[in-house]
């Protein structure tokens, strides 16, 4: 993420200037005398937490909060008696003592600053001023003027204490120059992170604008949005470690889901022809830049529907939803420069991207011959080592895999996957080896997956037989066998394709994060050693 801004030309405070805070050095020397001056301000009638004021103007919304706008407002000494009033309240950031006046640094939603100035005149404000601590909520109230140097303040004629501050601010919370950089500690204390660096708060607000948009986006094409189950007594719908759980009024063993497919697929069963749903899927497996055990992806099924047709719809999607945030559907991502996210996009076979990679491969030019589905294997075990699968559908993921994966920064659509890594997948017409489906790779990582949807019972059946094999054999991924979606099959389902999206990766590409940490607020991390200290002292994948 982007080095945290200096304060705006407009309300940044002094370079010299010293905070106010606490005499203590210590941590918890700091804690006792903000709770002291908790029971000292009670003690003087002053509630330390109200909640009966509020403010008539956010930060953001005051007059002449561009530099050049400053102009326009009156020199304190010129102010008028009927200027405006206004009533704002921030988190109080910074003060500089100046004698007989202070100005107070506060900071409101969106990150905008705004310096208060108050003078010793104004007795009781004054002096409740010299029982705030860095940190605090207050509200103040005043007309607004420019200083000397051409900076916007509001001069102070009321001033009340909102919420205190027990616990000092951690690191420097009106920084220049570089963020903090205790990572484990910035996704652990998020709350304080956001203090620290506002804006982190700007990464969620793009995220629920893209979460709005996809919304926006399926709606305006007659989707009907729908909330599956979360608890499942069968683990399916992608190949994935569940997490598992008890429920006792049952006595049954369930599994948090991982994916919404099957569920989904019986409604289309049912007569939703468009469905979608934006979901937390949950995964038991390990953590990385790119992984979270909880995560959040959107699914979605279309009846009459191919996975090629599905193809033209994304390029759609992440092209408006790209633009929509970005105001371009270019982007830059960490080292990646010039991501374009315009249609077309790239679309190849797995089978011709390997063979691209390596010309050497035993594959051939056309479609799959038997020699090509006898030889891959062995090519795969001497490029491999121990790292290469038996049978031939798996030994060309493997391949994909090292070979191919992460050169794919611009946007591509790898199609024709082998039935073996499919179950759920409709068998190409032409060759059933493989499946009509596709994976979206973007910088190196897979964004979607799609296909066209098996509705034959009998083949599902045969696929879950082959998946309780797999799990028999050791295959801690693998599906269990799930009757019940053979016998809604069995109903009929249309002739559909699906896909899935995982939101955290698009928020990361779209907002430029360089971890899925960056763009979950509370992300899961491990167990906390026990430490009382911060900064500075104080203190996934797509779904289908």
């Amino acid at each position: 993420m982007k080095t945290a801004p200096s304060p705006s030309p407009s309300t940044a405070p002094s370079p010299q200037a010293a905070p106010a805070g606490s005499d203590h050095s210590d941590l918890e020397g700091q804690l006792r005398e903000r709770r002291r001056i908790v029971e000292t301000l009670r003690t003087q009638g002053v509630n330390p937490f109200a909640n009966d004021a509020r403010p008539t103007h956010q930060i953001f919304e005051l007059p002449a909060a561009r530099p050049e706008d400053v102009g326009t407002l009156p020199l304190e000494s010129e102010l008028p008696a009927e200027a405006p009033r206004y009533a704002v309240a921030g988190r109080l950031l910074q003060v500089n003592e100046m004698g007989k006046a202070k100005f107070l640094f506060i900071r409101g939603d969106r990150g905008a600053m705004l310096q208060l100035y108050l003078k010793a005149d104004s007795a009781e404000a004054f002096a409740l001023s010299n029982q705030l601590g860095l940190g605090d909520f207050v509200l103040a109230a005043g007309p607004l003027f420019r200083t000397r140097k051409d900076k916007r303040a509001l001069r102070i004629e009321s001033l009340r204490l909102l919420s205190k501050a027990i616990r000092p601010l951690p690191g420097k919370a009106l920084q220049d120059g570089p963020k903090v950089t205790d990572e484990d500690w910035r996704y652990r204390q998020r709350y304080a992170d956001m203090i620290v660096h506002p804006e982190v708060a700007e990464v969620f607000r793009k995220r629920a604008t893209i979460v709005r948009e996809i919304r926006r986006f399926f709606d305006e094409r007659n989707y009907v949005e729908c909330d599956t189950r979360m608890l499942l007594s069968t683990n399916g719908g992608a190949a994935a470690k569940p997490f598992r759980t008890h429920h006792n009024a049952l006595d049954l063993d369930l599994y948090l889901r991982i994916a919404t497919e099957l569920d989904l697929k019986r409604l289309v069963v049912g007569g939703l022809d468009r469905v979608y749903e934006i979901g937390r899927i949950f995964r038991n497996e390990g953590l990385s830049r790119f992984h979270n055990p909880e995560f959040t992806s959107i699914e979605f099924y279309e009846s009459y529907a191919t996975y090629e047709n599905l193809m033209d719809l994304t390029e759609e999607l992440l092209e408006r939803v790209c633009t929509v945030v970005n105001g371009s559907s270019q982007i830059d991502y960490q080292e990646h420069k010039g991501v374009r996210l315009s249609r077309p996009f790239r679309r190849a076979t797995m089978r011709q991207l390997v063979k691209e990679a390596r010309p050497d491969a035993p594959i051939a030019d056309g479609p799959c011959t038997d020699a090509e589905y006898a030889a891959l294997p062995g090519f795969a075990k001497t490029l491999l080592g121990d790292k290469a699968p038996a049978g031939y559908g798996h030994a060309l993921v493997a391949l994909f895999e090292e070979l191919v994966e992460k050169t794919l920064v611009q946007p591509t659509f790898v199609t024709q996957f082998p039935t073996e890594v499919s179950p759920l997948s409709r068998k190409n017409d032409a060759d059933p080896r493989f499946v009509d489906r596709f994976e979206l790779f973007v910088i190196g990582k897979e964004l979607a997956n799609a296909f066209s949807e098996l509705n034959d019972p009998d083949d599902q059946r045969a696929r879950f037989a082959e998946q309780v094999s797999a799990k028999a054999g050791g295959e801690e991924e693998a599906m269990d066998y799930d009757e019940d979606f053979c016998r809604a099959l069995e109903y009929g389902m249309p002739p559909t394709a699906g896909e899935g999206i995982g939101i955290d990766r698009l928020v990361m590409l779209l907002t430029n994060s360089a971890s899925i940490r960056d763009v979950i607020p509370f992300p899961q991390l491990r167990p906390e050693v026990a430490s009382e200290s911060g900064p500075g002292g104080s203190g996934e994948g797509a779904a289908k």
